[in-house]
């Protein structure tokens, strides 16, 4: 017996209205973004009313012994001191095109799915560009820059920068460009066993940063009681080496609520210690092969107050081309217009320690 067999053409194709969407993960630096001078990412939109480029002052503090008693003040004033950072916007801009059969032969809202995917998209974007300035070195994508530079970059930032466990890890070894330290040296000296991110390491960034000169300023302050807050930023493979040290795992299991939803053994989340917010950020990139046996390595970012200026010279927003070809096809789109700078004074990182830590892989 010979069974009829309908011809795929033939098959009736249904599709499904309510279509699945690739998970975009909301970039975890919102809620440390805004305009107040204690944000971390500190928004600028003054160019919004016109503009290139907006040029952001920082004054230091006086650090003079000055006089006393009766001793003359005239000929020992102190000069203010003074240094500028431009940071300039550009348009950032992607659309969709859509033609009629597209939307008359599915019972999708591919209008709304292309609205939908472009905001995520932006989104997308915002994230990796404040990650990418957070890496960049002098104003360079740390891509792009060269040896001498990197290793120019750790001279002027020496009292800021930290490589694994210990400052003894930087390395003199060579360096570029007649430079004091040498930072692929100092990477190299990064090994899988002492220089994982540990509480120990986040506790003496937190030095660090109390003790560089010009100062670190703490993202929040409680002047009643005198602490002060920082946020650390980590990507998710020392965040899994933080999350398992033993140390870590005490303080979470014998000092925190321990309720199921807020406690991080049972609900993923930020990690505190010692004053210290630690935020997982998953895109934060690892260096390959940089470190001691050829190791992967990554950066994580100690965050003060303004630690990036963030300038609009317009928020997102969406955009739609007019029907073309009689009416046959139309686009949406998203433009955008903005700047984005790691706050950088006098070739100082302004708010940051940037720490590298063991990045290896799970087997």
């Amino acid at each position: 017996m010979t069974t009829t067999t309908l011809a795929t053409a033939s098959r009736v194709q249904k599709w499904d209205a309510q279509y699945f969407a690739e998970y975009i993960r909301n970039s975890g630096f919102k809620p440390y973004m805004g305009k107040g001078t204690n944000s971390i990412f500190q928004v600028k939109h003054e160019l919004t009313s016109g503009g290139k480029t907006i040029n952001i002052p920082l004054i230091t503090r006086l650090s003079g012994a000055g006089v006393t008693g009766t001793t003359a003040l005239v000929g020992s004033e102190e000069a203010l001191g003074n240094y500028n950072q431009a940071i300039s916007v550009d348009w950032l801009r992607n659309a969709v095109e859509i033609k009629k059969p597209e939307e008359h032969w599915t019972e999708m809202d591919l209008r709304m799915a292309a609205k939908d995917m472009l905001q995520s998209w932006s989104m997308d974007k915002l994230r990796d560009g404040l990650i990418a300035a957070m890496m960049s070195i002098q104003g360079v994508a740390y891509g792009s820059a060269t040896e001498a530079q990197k290793d120019a970059w750790i001279d002027d930032n020496v009292d800021r920068v930290l490589f694994g466990a210990a400052k003894s890890n930087l390395s003199t070894t060579a360096p570029a460009g007649g430079a004091t330290y040498d930072h692929s040296g100092s990477l190299a000296n990064i090994d899988n066993t002492a220089d994982k991110l540990t509480p120990a390491a986040v506790s003496l960034m937190k030095r660090m940063a109390k003790t560089a000169d010009p100062h670190i300023r703490p993202y929040k302050v409680n002047d009643g009681s005198g602490r002060e807050y920082f946020v650390l930023f980590a990507g998710s493979l020392p965040f899994r080496d933080l999350k398992e040290n033993t140390v870590m795992q005490t303080a979470n299991r014998e000092a925190r609520e321990r309720a199921v939803g807020t406690n991080p053994i049972f609900q993923d989340g930020d990690l505190i210690y010692d004053g210290v917010i630690i935020r997982e950020i998953p895109e934060i990139p690892v260096i390959s092969g940089a470190g001691a046996g050829s190791i992967d390595v990554a950066k994580v970012f100690f965050c003060g107050a303004q630690s990036v200026v963030l300038a609009w010279g317009q928020e997102p927003k969406s955009t739609k081309k007019n029907e073309t070809d009689y009416g046959f096809a139309t686009g949406i789109g998203i433009e955008e217009c903005r700047g984005i700078e790691k706050a950088v004074f006098n070739s100082v990182d302004h708010g940051m320690v940037t720490g590298h830590f063991a990045a290896v892989a799970d087997a």
